[in-house]
């Protein structure tokens, strides 16, 4: 009976990973940064358009991971990694990538999770006749219908997810095609797969093609190849200013997430491209080099002096390093540049904040109260705004604050507490009460979920 229970365990434990496979992980932070996301709403926009979506509703995110992947998890959001990003040598190829993870989107494969649902249903089909089996004392049998459910359900989710995934395949080369957007990129990343994939022992194999969610790389590149050949688009030239955009922001990523050692092989100091200079400002940065920081900021501000990013860049380093008055003047032309965009305003109101100068005050609470209006979900702008409002005296508003980050963070138990107090301090009827009373009903509901979870 031994072997009947290890079986049983193992075919709960499919049962497991079959409900929640579907589920990518959103363990991972987010990565965001303002010349990065608009960059990817630039690069996105025509092929969500193309999709018959609207490129207003439809984000396109970084996740922080090394590892060469993206995913869609429900809603409009394509998540890329940031290991993608690095590994990508063009635009074209990130456009790829997102041009079929919009076809999952728009199959609804997240939401329409059949192959899922039929092998969960064969898995515990087999539970109950394998128990039966066993009741009856034919231990054989048991483990045999045991062995038989669990082979079929993983094959049956097996064979489902791969037909989603050629049909994101067939959808992405559709919309670069309606957004006359060339499929080499695609091709040349799937290639890319193709040697990491050779590279790592991966050969196909019957077994092979059974045990992967996706279909084999080969096979992806020789459906699509003819596609993307006989479309219009095929020799289009890559945008040469989108193009140059993305190879500076893949630089920038690399300073931020690699190790400076790492970032300084790659872009050695007798590089003097926009690029290097941008990823070794990073690497020094995180050194705590500031003078050599600032010499790759300067650099780059003689190249264009009123490039927002690289202001930002500068206010940046000059802020962190301990300097927020010097920082004030980048971030605050920077902020306007950029038609105030809510991350560079926020970073701007932190150096306002950080100068400990009670004048600034106003300015910070002005610039602060318009980077959450354009973009509610982000926690530190509110935790800065709620100090702003906590030295101006205005507590109620500052426990509000509190809540609003609190509740983007799931600290449950204190967002109710802030957002309670914030509601009996706040005017009754205000805007802001209402808010406060949002955030309280929001924070119980979770409460109670986390409590039935347990």
């Amino acid at each position: 009976m031994s072997r009947i229970r290890r079986l049983l365990s193992r075919c709960i434990a499919a049962l497991l990973i079959l409900t929640l496979s579907a589920q990518p992980a959103l363990a991972q932070s987010i990565l965001r940064d303002a010349e990065t996301e608009v960059l990817l709403y630039d690069m996105s926009a025509p092929l969500i358009a193309a999709a018959g979506l609207d490129p207003r509703n439809v984000d396109v995110v970084m996740v922080g991971s090394n590892s060469i992947n993206a995913f869609v998890a429900g809603g409009q959001v394509v998540y890329l990694h940031s290991g993608l990003i690095q590994a990508a040598d063009s635009v074209e190829e990130v456009q790829g990538v997102i041009a079929h993870e919009l076809g999952h989107i728009t199959g609804g494969h997240v939401i329409n999770d059949g192959g899922g649902k039929a092998a969960t249903g064969i898995t515990i089909l087999s539970l109950l006749l394998g128990g039966l089996a066993a009741a009856a004392g034919s231990g054989d049998a048991a483990i045999g219908v045991l062995m038989a459910g669990q082979q079929a359900a993983l094959g049956k989710y097996l064979a489902f997810s791969r037909t989603q995934e050629s049909s994101a395949d067939a959808a992405g080369a559709q919309y670069l095609s309606n957004a006359r957007l060339s499929g080499r990129g695609s091709i040349a990343f799937f290639k890319k797969l193709q040697n990491l994939e050779m590279r790592r022992g991966f050969r196909r194999s019957a077994d092979s093609e059974f045990y992967s969610t996706h279909p084999m790389t080969a096979d992806r590149i020789a459906t699509l190849q003819d596609t993307y050949e006989k479309d219009p688009a095929w020799h289009k030239p890559v945008d040469p200013v989108l193009q140059a955009r993305f190879v500076r922001v893949k630089a920038k990523l690399m300073g931020y997430v690699e190790l400076p050692e790492r970032t300084l092989q790659v872009y050695p100091p007798g590089d003097n491209s926009v690029a290097a200079h941008y990823a070794r400002a990073y690497a020094w940065h995180k050194q705590a080099y500031i003078d050599k920081a600032m010499g790759e900021v300067d650099a780059l501000l003689a190249l264009s002096p009123d490039d927002p990013y690289f202001l930002e860049l500068k206010g940046q380093v000059l802020l962190e390093s301990g300097q927020p008055a010097q920082a004030l003047d980048p971030l605050r032309r920077a902020t306007r540049l950029t038609g105030h965009h809510p991350l560079i305003a926020t970073l701007f109101g932190h150096a306002l904040v950080a100068s400990e100068d009670p004048a600034n005050l106003a300015e910070g609470e002005q610039v602060l109260k318009a980077a959450v209006s354009r973009d509610r979900e982000n926690p530190f702008a509110w935790y800065v705004l709620g100090v702003i409002y906590g030295q101006r005296g205005d507590m109620a508003r500052a426990r509000l604050a509190s809540a609003e980050q609190q509740v983007l963070q799931g600290s449950y138990f204190q967002a109710l507490q802030s957002a309670e107090a914030a509601e009996a301090a706040l005017p009754k009827g205000s805007s802001d009460w209402l808010r406060a009373q949002d955030i309280a009903f929001q924070s119980r509901a979770a409460i109670e979920h986390l409590k039935k979870r347990k």
